[in-house]
């Protein structure tokens, strides 16, 4: 399925279009991220990951989604 992908320095974050269901709750509760009239319309500066995280699990739908980045330390 056909999905953008948006990342920070913690996480990456998918959107799956083909199932969202417009409830809009994204940018209800977090507008400074999810913007409905601005592209990219994800922008992940605009909040700290632990409220985009908290965020994307109230999607309806799931079609937001998002997995942590793991550093890899380097010797």
């Amino acid at each position: 399925s056909y999905k953008h992908e948006y990342e920070n320095d913690e996480i990456t974050v998918t959107y799956h279009p083909m199932i969202c269901h417009n409830s809009e709750n994204c940018a209800k509760g977090l507008s400074e991220v999810f913007r409905t009239s601005i592209l990219p319309w994800i922008d992940l500066d605009g909040a700290n990951t632990k409220d985009i995280v908290s965020q994307i699990n109230k999607c309806p739908s799931g079609a937001l989604r998002f997995c942590y980045k793991k550093e890899m330390a380097v010797y």
